[in-house]
């Protein structure tokens, strides 16, 4: 029978079934080949190499899956940390991706019955966080890769920084709101009492040259007396009032010259920080992957600076001579009292002993021993010093 039209049903049938994926019940795992319909998987269940294939199977079945055990999982988390990243997600939606590829692993070959015994299994195992909702399980990818734990530590302890600095400007401007409050609080306000009569007929009459009111009969050289006891009342309480004001806009300035001098201390620490740190005779870790196993976490001494980003290392255990970028190398901390040197801030270029470790900080004690700041103690961060070599 001759060959079907290109355009004619059957071609476009068997086009069809040539790409994409086909029905599961046609194909087979230990030969991992996928028939079209179920005659081809009868004639394929019936040749030599399908038998010889079982054959194999039947002496260890355990071991075949295994394999094809770990090749689904390694699959699945290598999609789920890849497409989704440490998101949560359904199951079944990264389920649908990992199956869209025609030469993946079926669920059928593996340790695993269903899609729910596989997501229960990956909570268990500390692959993933997995949680049951009414709408299905949802697997939440763990990164333990050591690069990605120690970027986000990092990120955490400088955002941890910032929010200390917030704080401790915010509690220093409470502390002066308060010292200014507590100081009018202080401060005598006059007393105002109601004025009675002792009858009706009296008339009363203000001696304010004595400052005492005086009930009984007017006199006629009151007023004058009055008017100028008025005016000297009058001038001595502008005087208290200027007096007054005058230490409240002290108090209020000298408040404010304090807020004003600790935000140009904080800008005049920020300006000496630089974005690079390399410095000569100082002891790197390499934390790049490009250099192979050799070199990785291997420590080296830094013996030539080339435009301020970048070192030639010398190797402490092979002598090999690298030419490195400071991304790729990250400072050493070595046992209290050893010698360092540190590289930013405003201590820089200083050598200092180390003293202890705060490792909740993330930074450390040290006692400057070079320069007209020997003997002070101060608080560096991990990456403002290293090892001397």
């Amino acid at each position: 029978m001759g060959k079907a039209d290109f355009l004619s049903p059957k071609a476009i049938s068997n086009r069809i079934k040539s790409k994409g994926l086909q029905k599961l019940r046609w194909y087979c795992q230990m030969c991992q080949k996928q028939c079209r319909d179920e005659n081809g998987f009868k004639c394929h269940c019936m040749s030599e190499s399908h038998q010889r294939q079982l054959l194999l199977a039947s002496e260890d079945p355990n071991k075949f899956m295994d394999y094809f055990s770990d090749e689904f999982r390694s699959d699945f988390l290598e999609l789920l940390s890849r497409r989704f990243g440490t998101k949560r997600v359904h199951n079944n939606i990264v389920y649908n991706e990992y199956i869209s590829d025609r030469e993946h692993v079926h669920m059928n070959s593996t340790q695993w019955e269903t899609l729910t015994d596989f997501t229960k299994w990956l909570g268990r195992e500390g692959y993933a966080k997995v949680d049951e909702t009414p709408k299905g399980w949802y697997i939440q990818y763990i990164d333990r890769d050591p690069e990605t734990i120690r970027r986000q530590e990092e990120q955490a302890r400088k955002k941890k920084q910032e929010l200390d600095d917030e704080e401790r400007s915010a509690r220093f401007i409470e502390e002066q709101v308060r010292r200014g409050r507590d100081g009018k609080e202080a401060e005598e306000t006059p007393v105002y009492t109601e004025l009675k009569r002792e009858s009706e007929e009296e008339k009363v009459a203000f001696n304010l040259g004595a400052c005492s009111a005086v009930a009984g009969p007017s006199k006629p050289s009151s007023s004058a007396l009055g008017a100028s006891a008025l005016k000297a009342a009058s001038s001595s309480v502008k005087r208290k009032d200027t007096s007054s004001d005058s230490r409240g806009e002290k108090k209020k300035k000298s408040a404010l010259e304090e807020i004003i001098e600790m935000e140009e201390k904080k800008k005049k620490k920020q300006s000496v920080r630089t974005d690079y740190w390399l410095q000569p005779n100082i002891v790197v870790k390499v934390v790049t992957k490009k250099l192979g196993e050799k070199y990785h976490k291997k420590k080296a001494v830094v013996t030539e600076v080339r435009d301020k980003y970048g070192a030639v290392v010398k190797m402490i255990d092979s002598g090999d001579k690298l030419k490195l970028d400071q991304n790729h190398l990250e400072t050493v901390i070595p046992a209290p009292g050893k010698q360092v040197l540190i590289l930013n801030g405003p201590y820089r270029d200083m050598e200092a002993v180390l003293e202890g470790i705060d490792e909740k900080q993330f930074s450390a004690t040290l006692t400057v021993d070079s320069g007209q700041h020997k003997g002070k103690r101060v608080d560096v961060a991990y990456e403002d010093f290293s090892k001397l070599a």
